[in-house]
């Protein structure tokens, strides 16, 4: 894990105007209503709301006044805001993610590893988990004169209570786990909860006004809450038992600003990553947000998703959105499906603990989550034609259906097909042309993987559509290329699988052998495009060797190329003279320089180890060691995000390849053990990759960079034999064995680079 701990850039999210970043105009004007509202009805004396998507915010705005006693003063952007609740996963699960990621805390810890006394009373069962969910069967609080400024003599007093509940079988909202887990951060971690977050997690993210106990420039801007003991609370904890703690709690006690909050969930949207600094690692990332079920409750590690506590969670958010809400009227939740952030924050308590602003979050959560479209209209790029495309991105069987299947009508229809052949709100292909008068469809072909995408295995074998009750053909079993009698019956063969732009990802030759076959029996081949989704600009790697041709280099292409399949089907066919009818249905509306995030379309696993965009952008670079005696993840949660092996050192490894200070790209040592394919069940040392910048990241410089350091640092260990089965460049391959750096690795290739940019040129749709 890479420790962080030191003070980076305060700079907040740049700001943009909603059409920038796919959203509607005007949605802004409709939460300036809903917050009116609620102020005219003294709800609230004022809040700050804050809206970003795609990285940049599009709404941030101060509403009211964050005092009315002892005096007015206005809601400033500033405003320092006690998060009362929003501590819970802010500083306190984020510290133990990031212990858990170090090993020092696991989650099916029992609690009486970290406090024996916690056995008490049944008791000694509970774990960390337990606690993270409200599962643990924990009171909600205890009496504040329980408490003193010692915490750990504090806990003790928690550690005697009887528990309410069973543990593991009912919700119950606790502050009691989350002041348990404060203390266990500080146990396992040797600092205090309020020292470990702001030095691993603050300060690194450049949270520089995010603290517990704020000091005194904070306070003067902080909004203030109540009146205790006739002082008023200005930057001084709300919650009693916080502040009976000295300020410092688990459950409550922390502060920030909207500028803080949004870089710790742009932070969480970006993989956990920013700036160069790995708060967590992606696999700890989706561990933490992984909705568990209790009593039809569901709650993240630390965070709300959808329980009896999520009256301010925006309803038209993804399933996949993820927040919490603190007692003094803050919330914030983070919607990964939609690249979304939303944070509302209020001192609703101000003046006298009446203010209720649940409903008023969710409002406004809904407004942000439904003003999401489904692509960049502002600043596109021309197309080939010279003209602007602009609208959402549509695909070729959108475009088909528009046209009311026109080059279809009337023709016998043979689609290829799989769980990706879908519009963009996931209706499949095979539905859409099955439902179209238009359209006679006859026969259905798969590719490999099958027609569900989810078979990884060799021969896959024919069979019937449940649904429509056609054939099935395999593409992947007895033969890779339609054959005379199954296409007897059909006249049109429709192409509409999802690729993801590496030359060695099979898709494409099922394509290249469909149009031989079509040419072979007189038939039409019709391609419907999608965009290329890491992008249709950069082009890297090798181009395949003359007679190098297999299943995994189906045309001398670099490793990746830049290409839609509708762009390399015309290549395919006018460089092969492949004497066939091709028919290559564009996509509207998506850019070259655009990755899919840019276009509103939904990720779907284009096979069962490609289960994210990341990893499709990792593909080309680690892929290529796949055929070697390494693991690329295949058997973990994360394939092509990791390499490793038994015998890799992984300090060793990511120390060498970091030396070669990649753009984009940082390299962290780990240690996994697959649960299936190579190395099952073995301990593998390993390097984890993690991309910090999506427009500089170079994934085949990364594969240089891994294989010298293989050849490098275990030249005795790592097989190579089989590397060109994939590289397929002799010449790259025997430099490379030879010690030959990346710099070096790339010259060899570069004039073969150049040739190609000018042969595809000519091809090029969009």
């Amino acid at each position: 894990m890479l420790l962080v701990s030191s003070q980076a850039s305060a700079e907040p999210l740049p700001q943009a105007a909603a059409s920038a970043v796919a959203m509607r105009p005007g949605f802004s004007a409709d939460i300036d209503r809903a917050v009116a509202e609620q102020l005219e009805a003294k709800k609230m004396p004022g809040c700050v709301v804050v809206v970003g998507r795609h990285g940049s915010i599009v709404h941030k705005q101060a509403y009211g006044n964050r005092s009315l006693q002892p005096e007015v003063e206005p809601m400033t952007l500033d405003t320092v805001f006690d998060m009362a609740s929003l501590t819970k996963p802010i500083a306190t699960s984020t510290s133990i993610m990031r212990l858990v990621e170090r090993g020092d805390v696991r989650l099916r810890d029992k609690v009486t590893k970290y406090f024996p006394e916690f056995a008490a009373h049944g008791k000694d069962d509970i774990t960390v988990e337990q606690l993270l969910i409200h599962a643990g069967g924990l009171a909600p609080v205890i009496a504040t004169d329980k408490f003193t400024d010692d915490t750990m003599e504090s806990m003790l007093k928690i550690c005697e209570m009887e528990p309410v509940a069973e543990p593991g079988e009912v919700f119950k909202y606790s502050d009691l786990g989350f002041l348990m887990l404060g203390a266990i951060v500080q146990k396992a971690s040797g600092q205090p909860l309020d020292e470990y977050s702001r030095e691993q997690v603050f300060l690194p993210l450049g949270m520089q006004e995010t603290m517990f106990n704020p000091n005194e420039q904070l306070c003067q801007r902080a909004a203030i809450t109540e009146q205790v003991d006739g002082t008023w609370l200005q930057g001084v904890v709300h919650d009693p038992r916080a502040r009976k703690l000295g300020g410092v709690a688990g459950h409550a006690g922390l502060f920030s600003t909207a500028d803080d909050l949004a870089i710790y969930a742009q932070t969480l949207l970006n993989n956990g990553q920013r700036n160069n600094v790995s708060v967590v690692l992606p696999q700890t990332l989706r561990e933490w947000t992984t909705p568990r079920e209790i009593a039809g409750n569901k709650r993240g590690l630390g965070w709300d998703m959808g329980s009896v506590y999520s009256r301010n969670r925006g309803e038209t958010m993804s399933p996949k959105a993820f927040g919490h809400g603190g007692f003094t009227g803050t919330s914030m939740w983070i919607d990964p499906e939609l690249d979304l952030f939303v944070i509302f924050l209020s001192n609703r308590v101000h003046p006298n603990g009446k203010g209720e602003v649940n409903d008023l979050a969710g409002r406004i959560g809904t407004i942000a989550a439904s003003a999401c479209l489904n692509s960049t209209p502002e600043a596109p790029a021309e197309s080939s034609e010279g003209k602007v495309a602009q609208g959402p991105v549509k695909l070729g069987i959108e475009v088909l259906a528009a046209n009311h299947f026109d080059v279809l009508e009337g023709k016998r229809v043979g689609l290829i097909a799989n769980h990706t052949s879908c519009d963009s709100q996931r209706k499949s292909t095979i539905e859409i042309l099955a439902e179209a008068p238009e359209v006679n469809l006859v026969a259905l072909f798969s590719p490999e993987h099958g027609l569900k995408g989810v078979e990884d295995h060799a021969n896959i074998g024919d069979t019937t559509h449940e649904a429509t009750k056609l054939p099935v053909y395999s593409l992947y079993g007895e033969t890779r290329k339609p054959t005379k009698e199954q296409l007897d019956g059909v006249d049109v063969i429709v192409f509409d699988i999802q690729d993801i732009g590496c030359r060695f990802y099979t898709y494409l030759s099922t394509m290249g052998l469909a149009m031989e076959a079509a040419a072979e029996q007189g038939k039409t081949l019709v391609v419907l495009d999608r965009p290329n989704p890491i992008g249709g600009k950069l082009v890297e790697g090798p181009v395949l060797d003359s007679g190098s041709e297999s299943f995994v280099g189906f045309h001398p292409i670099p490793v990746r190329h830049g290409m839609t399949l509708g762009e390399l089907a015309q290549m395919i066919k006018s460089e092969k003279s492949i004497d066939v009818e091709l028919i290559v249905v564009k996509t509207e509306g998506w850019h070259r320089e655009d990755y899919q995030y840019s276009t509103g379309l939904p990720w779907i696993d284009t096979s069962p180890n490609m289960r994210s965009l990341t990893e499709a952008v990792l593909y080309p670079g680690v892929g290529l060691f796949e055929t070697t005696n390494v693991s690329v993840g295949r058997g973990t949660d994360t394939p092509f995000e990791v390499l490793g092996a038994p015998w890799i050192d992984g300090n060793q490894l990511a120390e060498k390849i970091n030396a070669y200070q990649l753009a984009g790209v940082r390299v962290l040592p780990v240690q996994f053990t697959p649960t299936a394919s190579k190395f099952e069940g073995e301990s593998c040392g390993g390097v984890n990759f993690v991309i910090t910048d999506w427009d500089e990241f170079r994934p085949v410089d990364l594969a240089w960079a891994i294989g010298s350091s293989l050849v490098e640092l275990y030249s005795e260990d790592w097989e190579s034999k089989r590397f060109n089965r994939l590289l397929s460049n002799r010449a790259v391959l025997d430099a490379l064995v030879g010690g030959a750096g990346p710099q070096e690795l790339k010259g060899i290739y570069e004039a073969d680079l150049a040739e190609f940019q000018k042969r595809r040129s000519q091809f090029l749709a969009y």
